[in-house]
């Protein structure tokens, strides 16, 4: 059957639907908005035109109102601004529906990449053995963040779901219907979520869409790659942060810890107890319905109880499913067998804890708590250990044993960090060790950043802790040192025989989020690799398979992007048996959230890990000079940011130019923007999250290209630009690095801020950075020979700039807010209102972009 291009069918499934059903949503009748829907394509047109006429948005606002209205006051026009954005706003939320139900159109989903595609080839290629083997060891594990970018209300949640099922139908009634409820719900909370707010949030994709996406793609493997025979592997496990990611987050607390771990658990024993309840209604056989009444009581008490006591144990559970299966297959022909399985392998995949809920906190606090633990427990930990050296530090560390009792202490970080460790054990008992077994060091930047939480752990009582111990390396420097923080652990004798406990696998945590921070795309995406190969290298030296766990955000300046083609680059160098990931923000809508979406991109990872063991034949190697261009690039990238990065404008800029400081009143997330409380904005302590996305509002996207193109320059002056072809030739991580900053640069619009060229403090600043994206935006061209960036993901270029033509008028708006923000406060006291009013626009302008943008923090 011919099929169109993708990018015919995006125009035709998802732009054409959305011009149509917009059009209905600009002229329903809203009392308290007359007019505003006719006003907006208008504005758009002139914020349009405006930009090519190199005018800034202030002086298009003004344009707006003298040809459109009839000498508005201010009061009036601030009015008709904050209506336009809750327009906006709502324009994004249809088009996020459209594009979701026609997700299946656009995408083929037995096509390249799919578990479909991957089978036939491996039987293509005599390789169906081979696969089988691999897919009983490798792992996929997608973890929920805490801290995500997009947090619209459970109503909209809910408008945006039934949006969906009604473009898939194209039920117009229904949707004029929704589209009048979306135009009446509020979008944003008035108050901070909660990490437990956050938790709830999140889990709806959970028991909404992981547990049947992951459920069937189980089955799928089982069923046509296995023969129906058990794998004896889970392929896909959830892993799970809020509540339990502590690093600066003071909100998380023991109890909070507690009821997430809960929640999780309550939520997959409901799902349970709906599969059993339409197993029943299909299994009706005699003795098999005998058991299904039995299990139904106490698996739904189970679910209810408060206290969270487990009326039925997982064991119990399971062995009657199996019970079920058999007299099925011997006494009923096999009838509903299938049900059966589903409902089995669902058990078998998330158990009673559903997802690993991880414990994270910065080394740092380690550091404080142990500084308090040494004053209180003198016969544990010498007094004078801070001055001991590491070798004599690491001896104590890893004897260290107690029963510490956290309620001696007073509130603070030495309680709350003991007290979580003593969670994890409430939760084992409760949820399964699946349930919390994951310990996570931010900043580990010596062995004992490690093997402070692991002395912790045992003076809780816990002598063979059942849990993984998780070093996060983030900066440059840190990744640099990591091989030798590893060789150093797997030499003491104490943690190698936790490792051996553990079945000699150690998981390691590399951040895109902070390494772009700290030094810049090339350097920091080149820098993990290199890590990788260096901690592959010594843990198979040591006898221990090294599990690598990539902490990524949604752009590519915090390594999202294109992330199976990543995954799909690594050569034999990187141990590739298990692919783990985080997944923040609009990523998870716009890549998880509905079931076919959830499918799609999990099968995207699960084949990439699949192509590179099986069919890569080694082709992503690199050769040692490919090598040698890869480090320039790098080297000469890392000097470019750096010396940016230090020029005396980099924060001012953020702090005057940028909404970096609004990000902490939108009520999105529960964490802090900064890791610190102090006054003055230092760029360490700066989340990444605040960082990439003011860059983001600014349509400069700086973290994503900034060097990229002074690196490749270089070779081109030096009449060497042939190795950088060759490499972008053979090499698909470089390629995809490249294609990720296209992304980067398609999102950027200099227009917007062109203005700021002459300003007296900041003209030369904005000026350096629109030279390096004019430089990096030709240098991406000549490499990769296209004439246009993006040319060879014309869908995905068009998705978007459908969107950045949506957010455009909320942009403008924006930065009006911003200017006429700098003009009060030189006014002082007296514009201290009118002030107000224009950081409430700046702040309301942000949620429309970063929904929009989908990865854009």
């Amino acid at each position: 059957m011919h099929r169109e291009p993708k990018l015919e069918r995006f125009n035709e499934s998802v732009l054409s639907k959305y011009q149509v059903y917009n059009s209905i949503f600009l002229t329903l009748p809203f009392d308290d908005i007359s007019k505003t829907g006719s006003l907006l394509p208008l504005f758009q047109e002139i914020c349009e035109a405006g930009f090519k006429d190199n005018k800034n948005p202030s002086e298009i606002i003004e344009n707006f109102f003298s040809k459109y209205q009839d000498d508005p006051s201010e009061e009036d026009q601030i009015s008709l601004l904050f209506r336009f954005i809750q327009y906006i706003e709502r324009q994004v939320v249809l088009f996020d529906a459209i594009e979701d139900a026609s997700f299946t159109t656009v995408n083929n989903m037995d096509g390249r990449g799919t578990l479909r595609n991957v089978k036939e080839e491996a039987e293509a290629k005599d390789k169906v053995p081979q696969l089988r083997e691999y897919l009983k060891r490798f792992n996929v594990r997608p973890t929920l963040t805490a801290h995500p970018t997009q947090f619209y209300p459970g109503a909209v949640l809910g408008i945006i779901t039934d949006l969906d099922k009604a473009v898939q139908k194209n039920d117009i009634t229904l949707i004029k219907k929704l589209l009048a409820q979306l135009g009446k719900t509020p979008f944003f909370k008035k108050e901070k979520p909660t990490p437990y707010d956050e938790a709830v949030s999140l889990i709806w994709y959970f028991e909404n869409v992981f547990y049947q996406s992951v459920s069937k793609i189980y089955n799928y493997i089982q069923q046509n790659i296995f023969d129906g025979e058990d794998i004896g592997n889970q392929v896909i496990n959830l892993g799970f942060w809020p509540g339990g990611d502590r690093d600066g987050n003071p909100f998380v607390t023991t109890e909070i810890t507690l009821k997430v771990a809960q929640r999780l658990r309550s939520t997959i024993l409901l799902n349970y107890y709906r599969d059993l309840r339409a197993l029943k209604r299909r299994v009706t056989f005699n003795e098999v319905d005998v058991i299904i009444s039995e299990m139904e009581t106490p698996l739904y008490q189970s679910a209810i109880s408060k206290t969270g006591k487990i009326k039925m144990s997982l064991e119990d559970f399971k062995s009657k499913l199996y019970q079920i299966k058999d007299i099925v297959e011997k006494k009923h022909q096999g009838l509903f067998v299938e049900e059966i399985n589903d409902l089995i392998n669902k058990v078998n995949i998330f158990g009673y804890h559903f997802a690993t809920l991880d414990i994270r906190q910065d080394s740092g606090k380690h550091a404080e708590v142990l500084e308090e633990v040494i004053k209180t427990h003198p016969e544990i930990f010498p007094k004078n250990y801070a001055s001991l050296s590491t070798e004599e530090q690491i001896e104590i560390l890893t004897k260290a044993e107690g029963n510490i009792d956290p309620d001696k202490y007073e509130d603070g970080i030495t309680k709350s960090t003991l007290s979580s460790i003593y969670a994890m054990q409430e939760i084992q008992k409760k949820n399964g060790e699946n349930g919390a077994n994951r310990y996570i060091i931010s900043h580990s930047e010596v062995p004992q950043s490690i093997l402070e939480p692991f002395a912790f752990l045992k003076l809780c009582g816990w002598k063979k802790p059942t849990v993984d111990i998780i070093p996060l390396f983030e900066t440059v420097p840190d990744l640099k040192a990591s091989p030798d923080v590893m060789e150093t652990l797997y030499n003491n004798p104490v943690y190698r025989e936790h490792l051996k406990r553990r079945g000699d696998k150690q998981t390691i945590m590399l951040g895109f989020s902070d390494g772009t921070k700290d030094g810049g795309y090339l350097m920091a995406n080149w820098s993990i690799y290199k890590a990788k190969e260096m901690l592959t290298e010594v843990s198979r030296k040591h006898g221990i398979k090294v599990v690598f766990f990539d902490g990524r955000g949604g752009p590519p300046a915090r390594g999202g992007g294109k992330t199976h083609q990543f995954y799909a680059s690594l050569g034999s160098g990187i141990e590739n048996e298990e692919i783990q990931l985080t997944v923040q923000g609009q990523t998870i809508s716009s890549n998880f959230g509905t079931r076919d979406s959830c499918r799609y991109n999990l099968e995207q990872l699960l084949s990439s890990g699949v192509s590179n063991e099986i069919f890569s034949q080694d082709k992503n190697q690199l050769t040692d000079e490919d090598r040698e261009t890869m480090t320039n690039l790098a080297e000469i990238s890392y000097k470019t940011y750096t010396d940016f990065k230090q020029h005396e404008k980099f924060i001012p800029y953020l702090e005057k130019m940028s909404t970096l400081k609004y990000y902490s009143k939108t009520n999105i997330g529960s964490r802090p923007s900064k890791r610190n409380k102090s006054a003055k904005l230092n760029l360490d302590d700066l989340r990444a999250i605040p960082f990439v996305g003011s860059w983001s509002q600014l349509k400069q996207n700086v973290p994503g290209f900034f060097g990229v193109g002074t690196a490749l320059e270089k070779y081109e002056e030096a009449g060497e630009f042939e190795k950088v072809k060759h490499l972008y030739n053979n090499s698909v991580f470089f390629k995809t690095l490249l294609e990720n900053s296209m992304m980067s640069l398609t999102k950027s619009f200099f227009a917007l801020t062109n203005y700021m060229e002459k300003d007296k403090e900041f003209g030369e600043f904005w000026k350096i950075i629109y030279a390096e994206y004019k430089r990096t935006h030709a240098m991406l061209l000549k490499v990769t020979g296209y004439a246009e960036l993006m040319e060879n993901q014309p869908a995905g270029k068009a998705s978007i700039q459908a969107r950045e033509r949506i957010v455009l008028p909320l942009l403008t708006i924006q930065q009006h807010a911003l200017r006429k923000v700098q003009e009060l406060q030189e006014q002082g006291k007296d514009a201290e209102k009118m002030l107000e009013v224009y950081e409430k626009m700046v702040t309301r302008s942000l949620y429309g972009n970063i929904n929009a943008s989908r990865n854009s923090a």
